[in-house]
């Protein structure tokens, strides 16, 4: 690939199940990739595993990317859309030279692999379809529908500079004949990505490890059909809280698990961005500082490790910083969701400002927005331990100091303290007690901040409930 071609990148995922976390951070790096050169990032859909693909993970894949705000430059385009080209290009390199026509059955073919375990040798293909000079092959057997294989190279080697893992040389001798159309006539996995890679005129692949094993057979393909070569980045693993493979134990079901969990999308990017990658001590950083910053050099060829708890850490700092309006409009749907009227409280602005630093997700600000918004009952032993003859008597003094004070959080503050004086009681004592009676529950932000986002109104009402 010459340096000055445009950069461009793509993100490949199989519908067969969500977009989870390795996916989302393939995908992530492939777009700050193309985002930091100026180039495409493109979004294709491998859907030829017809009996996995479903509809419904194509959508939850374009959901993901959607709430992660990955957007893709072309597509999406999906291979099954694709066939005509695939078996053109079959058609080329069967007129070439380059595949060939195999009639070995399953059988036979399991027959070579025992003879070949049987002697210590890696079971594979043993070429006896595979067109030389001066062999002569047999005759199509009748009733036997062929298969297509890659002619691979016999001699040499297959090497290429990994982007993250440096240099990687298979000897051609690892490799065999692959199958690159099935006896239906349908194009195998490996053969498809490549024919897309080069008309889409991929520069770099970057894609999860997992594939390293596919990449000598599909630079073979790439040089027989006489295409570009594209750079190959392969990315490590992402290893659970428990240092055990990333699996839908650990939660990592799908990226909008994180969504209905609560995270910010970049609070999720963010974390992302440092799987496996790092610009020196940086750990919070805007979606544009890291395409300013990030590469391909200083992504680690280690395994990284993800840390739930550092997520929601990362998730509360972006939850401090954020917007009020932002953050109200994710409650209020959140809330609607819940059949819970966010028209029906304060404005929802005041009451996240008042809760967001000490939120480490959405929804525990919408548990404290509700509070806001309906009048709860408190269970009975809350109510006996908090709502006593004593703190009765306050709050009815207060109720009234109320109903007169000038509503804002000095004059408020005032009342509760003249309370205590006049009925010899300490904050706790009061605090505690109004709390339960107007939200619910006894533990809030500062109480006179609380009582001015209620409203007089409200707080007068939901205090009369308890007065007698």
């Amino acid at each position: 690939m010459s340096s000055s071609s445009p950069v461009r990148t793509r993100f490949a995922p199989s519908p067969t199940g969500f977009l989870h976390i390795g996916g989302a951070r393939t995908a992530l790096f492939s777009w700050a990739y193309a985002r930091r050169h100026g180039g495409q990032f493109v979004l294709r859909i491998e859907d030829t595993d017809v009996a996995r693909s479903t509809p419904e993970a194509v959508q939850a894949i374009l959901d993901g990317m959607k709430w992660l705000g990955l957007e893709h430059d072309e597509g999406p385009f999906y291979q099954m859309q694709r066939m005509d080209r695939y078996k053109e290009v079959i058609q080329q390199m069967l007129a070439a030279g380059t595949a060939y026509y195999c009639y070995t059955s399953a059988e036979e073919l399991e027959q070579i692999r025992e003879e070949q375990r049987a002697r210590g040798e890696k079971p594979r293909y043993d070429g006896r379809w595979r067109p030389e000079a001066g062999k002569t092959l047999p005759e199509p057997p009748a009733g036997v529908t062929p298969v297509v294989r890659f002619r691979n190279p016999v001699g040499g080697s297959v090497a290429w500079e990994d982007l993250v893992k440096g240099r990687i040389e298979i000897a051609n001798a690892e490799l065999d004949d692959f199958i690159i159309a099935r006896g239906d006539g349908t194009p195998t996995y490996n053969f498809c990505v490549v024919v897309d890679d080069w008309d889409m005129g991929i520069t770099q692949v970057i894609r999860g490890d997992d594939h390293v094993n596919n990449t000598p057979r599909q630079i073979n393909v790439l040089q027989a059909l006489g295409a570009a070569v594209p750079q190959y980045a392969h990315l490590s693993m992402i290893l659970g809280d428990d240092g055990t493979k990333l699996s839908k134990r650990h939660g990592a079901v799908s990226v909008m698990q994180y969504d209905e969990e609560g995270y910010l999308p970049d609070a999720v990017i963010n974390y992302l961005a440092r799987l496996g990658w790092s610009h020196g001590d940086d750990e919070i950083f805007s979606r544009e500082q890291f395409v300013e910053w990030f590469d391909l050099d200083h992504i680690t060829p280690s395994a990284a490790q993800f840390n739930t708890e550092k997520l929601k850490w990362l998730n509360a700092q972006y939850i401090k910083k954020a917007d009020d309006g932002y953050l109200a409009a994710q409650v209020a749907s959140r809330l609607a969701r819940r059949g819970v009227d966010p028209e029906a409280g304060p404005a929802l602005e005041r009451v996240v400002a008042l809760y967001k630093d000490r939120a480490t997700n959405l929804n525990e600000l919408a548990d404290a927005a509700e509070l806001f918004c309906v009048e709860l009952h408190p269970a009975p032993e809350v109510l006996a331990q908090h709502l006593t003859p004593v703190a009765i008597a306050a709050l009815k003094g207060l109720h009234d100091r109320f109903a007169a004070a000038e509503w804002e959080k000095t004059a408020l503050n005032q009342a509760i303290k003249d309370t205590m004086a006049e009925h010899g009681l300490k904050m706790p004592q009061v605090a505690i007690p109004l709390r339960v009676a107007v939200l619910g529950v006894p533990q809030t932000p500062s109480i006179d901040a609380v009582l001015e986002v209620l409203d007089r109104e409200r707080v007068l009402k939901r205090l009369a409930r308890y007065l007698g």
